[in-house]
């Protein structure tokens, strides 16, 4: 699996002008494309990182980047992003080859929501294969790529 991670101050999914998931931060957009070699224990694995990644601005004192989402109980926009897996390096048209199927992909981006939300994670999510827009303010900005 493999997961962009974004710092927000906040974040916004709209499919055909209606808001589907919004958070206010500080939190993180994650989006989150998958392979075909991934399982639900590689899932559970990302939420764990996700819900622990030490990100987000800690208190006054502590001298910077510090906490995360578990330590603030910050939310998280989950997003599914196939493209993720896309090559250019060949020519001008990017490939989906290593992008995992829907039927594949769809149960697996929903086990990340499932174990967000088990570890105590307030979640918000985009909707799978939907034409969706995002929006949000990138905090810093603070980008990171997370592979399983």
């Amino acid at each position: 699996m493999r997961a962009v991670v974004q710092r927000v101050t906040e974040a916004r999914v709209t499919v055909a002008g209606e808001t589907v998931g919004s958070i206010e931060g500080p939190g993180l957009c994650v989006l989150v494309g998958v392979t075909h070699e991934d399982t639900p224990e590689k899932a559970a694995q990302l939420a764990r990182k996700l819900w622990t990644l030490r990100i987000l601005e800690g208190p006054p004192d502590s001298g910077g980047v510090e906490a995360s989402c578990s330590d603030l109980a910050a939310p998280l926009l989950v997003i599914s992003q196939f493209t993720l897996y896309g090559d250019a390096r060949k020519g001008r048209r990017p490939t989906w080859n290593a992008a995992a199927p829907g039927p594949v992909a769809e149960p697996l981006v929903d086990e990340v929501v499932a174990q967000l939300r088990a570890l105590g994670a307030k979640v918000e999510t985009g909707r799978f294969g939907a034409d969706m827009r995002v929006a949000l303010v990138n905090d810093g900005p603070f980008t990171v790529l997370v592979e399983i």
